[in-house]
């Protein structure tokens, strides 16, 4: 039985302008550079302004509005989502008095003159590209061509090839109607197999070791014993127990170090060289740069590849001419006015959530800053005080979400390194002597121990409680595992070396 009644619901609902603030903020520099780029192509009424432009200015053909009426069958189609132009609509909402963009309005402690030098992109082939080029300089038939390329294609970024045989066989089967053995499959692995770089295409760790010691021309007595290790005695090697390996292998210490030597000098991921010259040069570019001088400290906000944009003069001009001849305009031309007001309308509310992004980044890192001051002073991660998002949050005066778009993408240079910003908010515990300390100076602390210590003896959680109690630092063993893992630190077992 259906019932009806009334109910009253309280809403909070963000604007199409916050969202598109919300959007901007979280995008680093690079993407945000990009996404500028993107709106001006979409958007003629938005315009980016040089000195060169300014000076060519009178030269550059005008929009009108016949131009924009010509295509009339286009027009229409865009302008079917524009609500009706409202007559009452004020001009002057549309004529901009100043034609400098607020958001460029920053100090900056560089220089004009400075050369502006731009990171080159590699362009390379890639890494399945690598292995094909090998793959044709073999004489194949169509099928083992096609069998060989679908292994290859299966290969992961660091080499292995971790897709079961049976299902390369089903793909071959779907794909290109051949219907394939294990036997030939396997043929067609072991080829891949012998292609450069040496360990491609193996199956786990164990087998890409294997194939990379059996590739080494000079087959000295450790480089035997290396492949007899990892052939036979794979387990007791990869958990490091060294005491079974001596005994079982009946051999002296010196000996096992000399065939361990060997192994670490292999590549556990064959692909990844490869991989990296396929992907374009990634540069951290930072958002901001903290500067020292002198004892004070200077904040400022990256934006010099930020072009300056203005609203375009010959739309807002052309509303005008609109307004002259509102009452005779046909029906084509309220529609390509509709359009334009609408450009117009997109256009100062990308100006201005470009401001509003600005602002905050800047207001935000300057907290962060005041709040980490001593840090930012000095470089010494003892110094870094327990910092949450509510902390910055309350003193900005913004909500937690917002301090967070702003934290989790962005990179601020220091004197000391470029860090990603999110990584100075960490946070708090208590010394034995009651104070307040940051996780981070902790996990610092956990750093200087493990590096510090007999590698042949490697410290276990329990001593290292003990020791970071010595140094004022009361935790658990529990979290001095996480920590450990936090920091890609493995288990003092994994850290044994002879």
């Amino acid at each position: 039985m259906l019932n009806q009644k009334l109910q009253q619901k309280l809403l909070q609902k963000l604007s199409p302008q916050q969202v598109l603030v919300m959007r901007l903020l979280q995008e680093p520099v690079l993407s945000f550079e990009q996404r500028i780029k993107q709106e001006i192509e979409d958007n003629p009424a938005l315009d980016e302004t040089t000195e060169l432009e300014t000076e060519m200015d009178e030269f550059s053909e005008e929009p009108t509005l016949e131009s924009i009426v010509s295509d009339e069958d286009e027009l229409r189609e865009e302008a079917d989502d524009i609500p009706e132009l409202n007559n009452e609509f004020t001009i002057e909402d549309y004529l901009e008095d100043d034609d400098i963009p607020g958001y460029r309005l920053t100090t900056s402690y560089s220089s004009p003159d400075e050369d502006h030098r731009e990171s080159p992109v590699i362009s390379t082939i890639s890494f399945q590209d690598f292995l094909l080029a090998q793959l044709g300089l073999n004489k194949l038939s169509e099928k083992e061509f096609i069998i060989a390329a679908t292994i290859i294609g299966n290969l992961d970024e660091s080499g292995y090839l971790r897709r079961e045989t049976e299902a390369m066989i089903d793909d071959l089967a779907f794909n290109h109607n051949i219907e394939a053995s294990q036997k030939e499959v396997d043929e067609m692995v072991s080829l891949v197999q012998d292609f450069d770089p040496a360990g491609i295409g193996a199956r786990d760790l164990r087998e890409c070791l294997l194939l990379q010691l059996n590739r080494i021309p000079d087959q000295t007595k450790p480089v035997k014993l290396a492949l007899l290790i990892i052939s036979n005695h794979f387990s007791e090697f990869s958990k490091r127990r060294f005491d079974k390996l001596i005994l079982r292998l009946k051999i002296q210490e010196d000996e096992l170090k000399a065939a361990i030597d060997e192994i670490q000098k292999l590549n556990p991921k064959p692909g990844g060289n490869v991989a990296e010259t396929s992907r374009i040069n990634e540069y951290i570019i930072p958002d901001f740069t903290v500067t020292n001088i002198d004892g004070k400290l200077g904040l400022t906000l990256n934006n010099r590849n930020a072009p300056e944009l203005i609203v375009n003069r010959q739309y807002q001009e052309m509303l005008q001419d609109y307004v002259k001849k509102r009452n005779r305009a046909t029906s084509t031309e309220k529609a390509a006015i509709s359009f334009i007001k609408q450009k117009l309308d997109s256009a100062r509310g990308f100006i201005e959530a470009i401001k509003q992004r600005q602002e905050t980044l800047f207001t935000t890192m300057s907290a962060i800053m005041e709040y980490q001051h001593e840090y930012f002073l000095t470089g010494d991660e003892t110094k870094l005080r327990p910092m949450i998002l509510k902390d910055i949050a309350e003193v900005v005066n913004l909500d937690i979400s917002t301090i967070s778009r702003v934290a989790n993408s962005k990179y601020v240079q220091t004197p000391f390194g470029t860090f990603l910003l999110k990584s100075f908010f960490s946070e708090s515990m208590q010394n034995v002597r009651g104070e307040e300390v940051s996780t981070r100076e902790i996990k610092k602390g956990l750093q200087d121990v493990i590096a510090d210590e007999d590698k042949s003896s490697p410290f276990t959680d329990d001593q290292l409680v003990d020791l970071l109690k010595g140094k004022g630092y009361n935790i658990a063993r529990r979290t001095i595992s996480k920590y450990r893992k936090q920091l890609n630190i493995p288990a003092a077992r994994l850290r044994v070396e002879l």
